[in-house]
């Protein structure tokens, strides 16, 4: 995602549907988020549409139907929408976001040895300097 595009829960819900299932068809993915969102087609099809307008997903024709797929990574939004989060919350200061999550409980001590391998994992490729 080149421009810092946010995206709401049911977008990226519709989008989780995509890139797990490479394209899919409105019915198909108003089908896999039904029982959490019970969605009518109609409204599928509309975020659909604003997607693709976006330039966020693409169609294609099949038959009488369209067939919708990602054209944007999850890693990019993900990285997108959390470097937004971090601008706005935390003045961009990324060990903020860290600190907090870590104060506020978010992070219980199996998630801490998991974060200081990657640290030590991100320091050996750094050569040995701090990772960033």
């Amino acid at each position: 995602m080149a421009r810092r595009e946010q995206l709401s829960d049911l977008q990226i819900a519709i989008l989780r549907v995509l890139w797990q299932e490479d394209e899919a068809t409105v019915a198909r993915v108003q089908e896999a988020l039904l029982a959490d969102r019970g969605l009518a087609h109609t409204t599928v099809a509309t975020i659909l549409t604003r997607l693709e307008a976006r330039g966020i997903v693409s169609r294609r024709t099949q038959g009488r139907q369209f067939v919708y797929a990602a054209e944007v990574q999850e890693a990019d939004v993900r990285r997108s929408m959390v470097s937004a989060l971090t601008e706005r919350l935390f003045a961009g200061d990324p060990a903020a976001l860290v600190h907090h999550l870590i104060d506020e409980g978010e992070i219980d001590a199996d998630e801490l040895a998991r974060l200081r391998k990657l640290l030590a994992k991100r320091k050996k490729a750094d050569g040995g300097r701090d990772a960033r």
